[in-house]
C-alpha cells in the first residue's frame, strides 16, 4: 500500500481510536489535557484544499484537530478557514515574519540590524494575528520553519512575549516533550529527523517509525499522550499528485542534509 495517502491517514486515524485515545486541539490540551490523549496538528504550508479534506474526515470521526495557516495565497483562504472552524476544529497562526520583513528589506535593498527585524517582525506578526481574528478566534500559534531561511521566525518571543495577545501557547514553547511524544511527517517520513532543521525537538521518546504503516504496527508503543504534525499537501489519492510530491520532497531531503552536513561542519 502506498503511504501518505488519504487511505493511509485514515487507517492511522481508526487505529488511534481503537487504542483508546480521545483527541483534543492544542488549546484545549493546554486548557485541561486528557489522560490519553492526541493532539493532531495540522501546517497548512500549501494545497488548503487537503485540509479541508483532513478536517471534513475527522469531523465525520467525531475527532478535531488544531489547523495552521501561513499569510500566503497557497495557504490563506477566509472560506476555508471558516469551514474548518465550522466543524469545530481549531485555527491558528502559522507565523513566519522574520522571514518576511527580511524579504521586504532586501527588496528594498536595507541592510536592517536583527534587532530592527525582530521589531518590524513582531509588528508584523501583531496585524496579522488581528486579521485572522477578524474572521475566527485564535488562541495558539505555530512558527513556520522554511529550511531556506537564515533565520528561526521563534526568535521574536526571545523579546516579546505572545502572552500578552491573548494566545494560549505555542507548541515549541508550551508542550513538555519529556512527557508528550512527537511525531511529524516533516521529510514525508516519520524519523526524517536527519533531514529536518526546524521541525525538532528532543525528547526522550526515540521511535524509529518510517512510515505510517509503522506507527499503526507500533501503536502499542505510543505513550498516554501525542502529538502528531501532519502537512496535509504531501498526502494524495491521487497517483501523479503523489509522485510529484515523492519526487520533490527527495529533492529537498537531499538539501536539507546537505545543509544541515554544512552547518555541523
Amino acid at each position: 500500500m502506498l503511504d501518505f495517502t488519504e487511505k493511509s491517514y485514515n487507517l492511522l486515524l481508526t487505529a488511534l481510536i481503537d487504542q483508546g485515545y480521545t483527541f483534543q486541539t492544542f488549546g484545549d490540551f493546554l486548557r485541561k489535557p486528557a489522560n490519553k490523549v492526541i493532539v493532531l496538528r495540522h501546517d497548512v504550508d500549501a494545497r488548503k484544499e487537503n485540509s479541508l479534506q483532513f478536517a471534513k474526515k475527522q469531523h465525520d470521526l467525531g475527532i478535531v484537530g488544531s489547523y495552521y495557516f501561513r499569510v500566503v495565497p497557497q495557504s490563506y483562504d477566509e472560506k476555508i478557514i471558516k469551514e474548518i472552524a465550522a466543524m469545530g476544529h481549531e485555527i491558528g497562526y502559522h507565523y513566519e515574519t522574520m522571514e518576511t520583513v527580511n524579504a521586504k528589506c532586501r527588496m528594498q535593498n536595507v541592510k536592517c540590524k536583527t534587532e530592527e527585524l525582530v521589531d518590524m517582525a513582531y509588528e508584523e506578526f501583531c496585524r496579522t494575528l488581528e486579521m485572522f481574528r477578524r474572521i475566527v478566534p485564535v488562541e495558539t500559534i505555530c512558527m513556520h520553519g522554511s529550511p531556506r531561511s537564515g533565520f528561526d521566525n521563534k526568535d521574536i518571543w526571545k523579546k516579546y512575549d505572545y502572552r500578552e495577545l491573548g494566545l494560549l501557547g505555542e507548541p515549541y514553547f508550551d508542550i513538555d516533550f519529556n512527557k508528550v511524544a512527537y511525531l511529524t511527517d516533516t521529510g514525508r517520513r516519520w524519523n526524517g529527523n536527519k533531514v529536518s532543521i526546524r521541525d525538532k525537538v528532543i525528547s526522550p521518546f526515540n521511535f524509529n517509525f518510517r512510515t505510517t504503516n509503522d506507527i499503526i504496527r507500533g501503536i502499542d508503543l505510543l505513550p498516554d499522550k501525542v502529538m502528531f504534525t501532519f502537512h496535509p499537501q504531501r498526502w494524495h489519492d491521487r497517483l501523479v499528485l503523489w509522485l510529484k510530491e515523492f519526487i520533490l520532497q527527495r529533492i529537498k531531503n537531499g538539501i536539507k542534509w546537505g545543509l544541515i552536513k554544512l552547518k555541523m561542519d
